[in-house]
């Protein structure tokens, strides 16, 4: 399950940076990864729910490192700002997801 969640989120990262490298899909050679990023996310995320992952913690676990990687590889790609309050934002998220994952445990 885990890891078929890791390869939704590593597909989605990858797609939204193609979508920005894309520049809003002026460029056509990013079509193809773009289309394929999103619905490889999607299907892999589906895998992990169809095999009991509960959607909160799927959900909650591909959106906050979603968030973080993409932060992270839009300044490592693009030279994008990631600020100190932005890094920190990235820390919260992870904290939070650990948090969730520490409630699951305990359920």
């Amino acid at each position: 399950m885990w890891l078929l969640l890791a390869g939704a989120i590593l597909s989605e990262v990858a797609a939204t940076l193609s979508l920005r490298a894309s520049e809003g899909l002026k460029k056509k050679r990013w079509i193809v990864p773009v289309a394929a990023g999103y619905l490889g996310a999607f299907g892999l995320l589906a895998l992990a729910l169809a095999r009991g992952m509960p959607v909160g913690i799927a959900y909650g676990v591909w959106a906050a490192c979603g968030v973080a990687l993409t932060a992270i590889g839009a300044r490592v790609f693009f030279k994008e700002a990631l600020t100190r309050r932005m890094a920190a934002g990235v820390g919260l998220i992870a904290a939070g997801v650990l948090i969730i994952e520490l409630g699951a445990a305990a359920h």
